[in-house]
């Protein structure tokens, strides 16, 4: 079974009410659990995701997303090595067209030394660099 990538877009959407992709996130996460995947992510995407949930909600909802990332027998949390990081550098440098983050170049670098072709996200900067996006 082929691990997803988790994104900040789509943990900050599944976390936050207000958020335009909310309905959107739950309703996939509730289907999620039903037939479970292994899930990936970096560190990057951690302190993004936490930097923000700080910013829109809190502290607290904060850390007890940071427990739940830490803590999850489906999650596996990747630090970001050097070759990863510039791997993700030169995707940055390449697509100079493009607004991607350097946070997303990682993420997309991750991806193709993972061979990982899908990302829990809204974010459609996966989709331009070559991924599918779920949902």
């Amino acid at each position: 079974m082929r691990a997803l990538f988790l994104d900040t877009g789509f943990i900050l959407a599944l976390e936050d009410a207000d958020d335009q992709h909310h309905g959107e996130a739950a309703g996939y996460w509730r289907a999620y659990h039903e037939r479970p995947h292994p899930l990936v992510s970096t560190a990057y995407v951690f302190d993004e995701t936490l930097t923000i949930i700080r910013k829109r909600l809190d502290h607290a909802r904060a850390m007890v997303v940071a427990r739940r990332l830490r803590t999850s027998p489906l999650m596996t949390l990747l630090r970001v090595d050097l070759p990863d990081f510039e791997a993700g550098l030169a995707w940055f440098e390449r697509y100079d067209d493009k607004d991607f983050s350097f946070t997303d170049c990682v993420s997309f670098a991750v991806m193709k030394r993972l061979e990982l072709s899908t990302a829990l996200t809204f974010d459609q900067h996966f989709v331009q660099a070559g991924f599918e996006r779920k949902p």
